[in-house]
């Protein structure tokens, strides 16, 4: 690999402003704003909006589609047809 084109990875603390929350994680993303951290030392801070801690899948609020549902309404606006086996 070519030496100097890469950027460098560095520790960084992601917060998630919905939820509240953050972690520290690597990235190569920069910012301007330092937060200290549980352990003591100085990271820098990227804000996010969504994170597994706001986000309504990993949250359980993710509505649940109703696939039966679906079917009876196809079923009802086109007919429904009988399948044969093949």
């Amino acid at each position: 690999m070519k030496s100097g084109i890469h950027p460098v990875s560095r520790p960084v603390v992601f917060r998630d402003r919905a939820a509240g929350s953050a972690f520290l994680s690597h990235s190569t993303a920069d910012s301007g704003r330092f937060l200290t951290w549980e352990d003591g030392r100085v990271y820098p801070v990227i804000d996010v909006e969504v994170s597994s801690e706001s986000h309504p899948y990993y949250t359980g609020a993710a509505m649940v589609l109703d696939s039966a549902g679906r079917v009876e309404r196809f079923e009802r606006r086109y007919g429904s047809v009988a399948r044969t086996p093949r």
